[in-house]
């Protein structure tokens, strides 16, 4: 339970120290009367304008992770497909040879594209595991009919596909000049939320770090959102795609070859 606490608000334990830094600064400025500024309509406006902008990157985030969330699942059916072919072939006399080493290629095609999402392989390494497919292929070819054949083709491009759509996904991000001007402009928000009066110490310190969190919150969950593929730094484990659809054509295989 507490795991899942952890993981659900892993976000909110980054920002704690941040936000009770802030807290105490604004404690600090209303205690000595450093508060030269009223609030008014105008700051409200910023603080507004400042959602809105987030609100804008958030959005242009959300497509790209959606999208993201369907792509192990596909690739892992893509190569199950591959899989289940290679097991009729393989309870034939003739083409079982043939099928048990396409079965373990895509074994180290799996390996191959989980080391990649975790930053240990390039994409060309990737690529060239799926093309070395080419070459079973070749050696199946005599024991199968021609669409099966086709097919298998297909499920191979498909994921060459998608392992193209992952890395721009990961590598390209929402407009940069969109992220420099939030950052810059929820700093000004914070640094002009420390010298608003905002009535009681009560109030100041509770205004200050709400409108805080929440403004900060947003630029790290864009973040987070933007590249769901950050396995290196193990950010999978609280919001990142999970990856365990892979494991599973893994174990099926595995079971393949261990039956007679």
């Amino acid at each position: 339970m507490m795991r899942t606490f952890v993981s659900k608000h892993h976000l909110t334990l980054i920002l704690l120290p941040f936000i009770t830094l802030i807290g105490v600064a604004k404690w600090y400025v209303h205690a000595n009367g450093l508060q030269p500024m009223e609030l008014n309509a105008y700051f409200s406006t910023l603080v507004a304008a400042d959602v809105f902008l987030l609100g804008f990157l958030l959005s242009g985030a959300m497509p790209d992770y959606k999208e993201a969330e369907k792509i192990p699942g596909e690739m892992a059916a893509a190569l199950d497909s591959i899989v289940e072919e290679c097991e009729t072939l393989r309870s034939r006399k003739a083409s079982g040879a043939v099928a048990t080493a396409c079965l373990e290629h895509t074994r180290v095609v799996i390996v191959a594209i989980k080391s990649w999402f975790h930053h240990e392989r390039r994409t060309r390494d990737v690529i060239v595991e799926l093309r070395a497919y080419n070459e079973h292929f070749s050696a199946i070819e005599p024991h199968t009919q021609a669409n099966f054949l086709v097919r298998l083709k297909q499920e191979v491009a498909s994921v060459r596909r998608m392992i193209v759509r992952m890395r721009n996904i990961r590598e390209a991000s929402v407009v940069a000049p969109a992220y420099a001007v939030a950052e810059l402009f929820t700093a000004v928000v914070i640094f002009s939320l420390l010298f608003v009066d905002m009535g009681t110490l009560f109030e100041s310190v509770l205004i200050t770090t709400a409108i805080s969190y929440l403004l900060i919150y947003m630029i790290l969950l864009i973040r987070d959102l933007d590249n769901p593929f950050q396995y290196h730094d193990k950010a999978h484990l609280q919001d990142e795609i999970a990856i365990e659809p892979l494991d599973a054509v893994d174990r099926t295989i595995r079971g393949i070859l261990k039956a007679k």
